[in-house]
């Protein structure tokens, strides 16, 4: 009769625990995303022998829509890339053509950078493409932060195998991921520095993402300017409007 109590105790606290990781990550996404969002930066890819610069604005409504066009440099400048529900999009101003991404082009390079289109566009879901747990507490960028270990779930179509996220325990800032592939071999490191302000909300403003086989490379991006919760209209995240967006 006692085994069996402790047992049942055992699973509760084990159910509580899992659900405090679940409710970790809803914060979390809820900080970055909020209803909606409008955000200006710059992306830096650097390499052992040469740097890149580009420049974008983004919009975003929820989970489910966001748009992002590249201002500069030149070259890149008008090309966007949509995401509607599961679906992802790139208008390519060059051919005046939206073309539909399928899913086997989320785990390639965004525009050459050491992130993926699926990373950029956000397609995958951090609260329900994955399940989740608390592994413990660690110091990031002098922040207490919980770590915690995401596993997609069977179901799920994302990009990694593994995830494991630094969050600050008073604003729920995601300052530190680890992204694990199919192998779980680590792939690439994340890091978020420069806390600031945006409307209420604090966040990295530098964020760098460092590939583990290539030394020298990385990429960064950089937000300038960061709101929350505004009207954005629906047209912003349709095919026929993407040519449209500035």
């Amino acid at each position: 009769m006692k085994k069996f109590f402790l047992v049942l105790v055992l699973l509760n606290f084990s159910g509580i625990y899992s659900q405090t990781a679940l409710e970790i990550i809803k914060n979390a996404d809820s900080q970055i995303r909020g209803s909606s969002s409008y955000a200006e930066m710059s992306i830096t890819i650097i390499r052992p022998k040469w740097q890149k610069k580009m420049s974008l604005k983004s919009w975003s409504k929820g989970t489910e829509y966001s748009a992002t066009i590249v201002t500069s440099p030149a070259k890149e400048k008008g090309s966007v890339f949509l995401k509607r529900k599961n679906e992802a999009w790139n208008y390519i101003p060059t051919l005046e053509r939206t073309i539909k991404l399928p899913p086997s082009m989320m785990t390639q390079s965004w525009m050459g950078t050491d992130f993926t289109n699926d990373d950029l566009i956000k397609q995958s879901s951090m609260v329900v493409d994955y399940t989740h747990e608390i592994l413990g507490s660690e110091v990031i960028e002098d922040l207490e932060c919980w770590k915690l270990k995401l596993i997609p779930n069977e179901e799920s179509t994302v990009v990694w195998g593994k995830l494991l996220v630094w969050i600050d325990k008073k604003d729920f800032m995601q300052m530190k991921t680890e992204f694990y592939d199919e192998d779980m071999e680590l792939v690439n490191v994340m890091i978020g520095t420069n806390v600031s302000e945006y409307g209420g909300k604090k966040l990295p403003s530098r964020l760098e993402f460092y590939p583990i086989e290539d030394e020298g490379n990385k990429t960064v991006i950089q937000y300038d300017i960061w709101e929350f919760d505004l009207l954005i209209p629906e047209s912003y995240f349709s095919t026929q409007y993407v040519s449209r967006l500035k």
